[in-house]
């Protein structure tokens, strides 16, 4: 099997999680969100602020940091379509994670 033939398996992989209701759901609630004005940039900031948290942060300063940040954002979360959003969001990047650790223990590829 050559690398080409491996790219084809990986196109006709990216076809078949493109037919899933996880990745249909999270366009279907992307579409709402950007339906309405400037709701998806507010979302885009609330996302890289929670990254940024993520990543800067640890031990018991992330935990404070998110809670901070969990509060600050909490009536944001309420509106229905930030919500919907972000939980397809979280479904679709879960099953691609679980995708990439099924892959990478098939393959013996240490990480």
């Amino acid at each position: 099997m050559t690398e080409n033939d491996v790219m084809e398996a990986a196109r006709g992989l990216a076809e078949i999680v493109r037919e899933t209701d996880v990745y249909r759901e999270y366009l279907q609630q992307r579409d709402i969100l950007k339906a309405q004005p400037g709701l998806y940039d507010q979302v885009n900031e609330y996302r890289q602020k929670n990254f940024d948290i993520q990543n800067e942060a640890e031990g018991a300063e992330l935990f404070d940091k998110m809670e901070v940040f969990e509060r600050e954002y909490r009536e944001f979360r309420e509106n229905p379509a930030v919500d919907d959003f972000l939980r397809a969001e979280l479904a679709f990047c879960r099953m691609m994670q679980e995708m990439y650790v099924l892959l990478t223990a098939q393959i013996d590829f240490e990480v």
